[in-house]
């Protein structure tokens, strides 16, 4: 049997301005951007990054993944320098190393708090739910560096307010009050400053309540589908909905509402 090695064995010994916690008893992983004040987000973070989604998605013990940060900022964006230090090889790896909450099958939740700029702003695009404080100001400043997003941004805002608002953020590199965010539908929820927390744990304990499979398989199809046509959408759904009534949780589900108690889901 020969000696197999890999880069991500070595790569995640040293975490570069973030650090990661599991809390078992509450099934919950926290990844927290911790380089004060403005948590720059440098090159090499950013595949630490993916490899941490992917590991923290394989773990039993995680139910829900939040991504936050400490400080009164989430992120102010990348290391500016990095860029040109980088290979060209390196930066075509970028927009794949920030999609990896998208591509993890269990929740994720971004709580955004002044300035989520940039890379912070794009990898919070890739989250499925994003919790913003009042404070919170969303902004892809590239222009102004005479550059374009490189890591989703663009495309994924677009998605979801429009060619319109996405040219007024972009080309004018506008900031987006937390406030006006949600009123564009770009986030979930907008809590006080001094609620971010609160409100975080709170739809923690809401999403740890369904089951593990449907979640996975919900989460999966929306994002599968987003692209598609209806009818395609409405295949698939019908698709996951057909494989979803052999589960065990589906038949715990309809027991427990029969029953009037409290489902336990497990995830099969």
């Amino acid at each position: 049997m020969p000696q197999l090695a890999h880069p991500a064995h070595t790569l995640l010994e040293n975490l570069d301005g973030f650090s990661v916690t599991i809390d078992a008893a509450r099934e919950r992983a926290d990844i927290v951007l911790e380089r004060p004040p403005f948590n720059i987000i440098s090159m090499g973070q950013r595949d630490q990054l993916r490899l941490v989604f992917e590991a923290l998605d394989e773990n039993p013990q995680v139910r829900v993944i939040v991504l936050r940060s400490v400080g009164e900022h989430f992120s102010s964006g990348g290391d500016i320098r990095g860029f040109l230090d980088a290979s060209p090889e390196h930066v075509s790896k970028l927009a794949w190393n920030i999609a990896a909450p998208a591509r993890c099958s269990k929740p994720v939740i971004a709580a955004n708090r002044g300035f989520c700029f940039g890379v912070g702003f794009e990898i919070s695009l890739a989250c499925d739910f994003r919790i913003v404080s009042e404070t919170c100001r969303y902004a892809l400043p590239e222009q102004k560096l005479g550059q374009i997003p490189g890591s989703g941004g663009s495309a994924r805002l677009q998605k979801m307010v429009g060619i319109t608002r996405t040219k007024d953020v972009v080309m004018r590199s506008r900031r987006v009050p937390g406030q006006q965010a949600y009123d564009w539908g770009i986030a979930t929820m907008c809590v006080p400053d001094a609620e971010l927390e609160s409100a975080t744990d709170a739809l923690v304990e809401e999403l740890r309540a369904f089951s593990p499979i449907a979640q996975r398989t919900a989460k999966k199809l929306l994002n599968d589908t987003e692209d598609s046509t209806l009818a395609i959408a409405i295949e698939l759904e019908g698709h996951c909905y057909s494989r979803l009534r052999g589960s065990d949780d589906f038949r715990e589900g309809v027991e427990a509402f029969h029953q009037k108690r409290t489902p336990a889901f497990k995830g099969s």
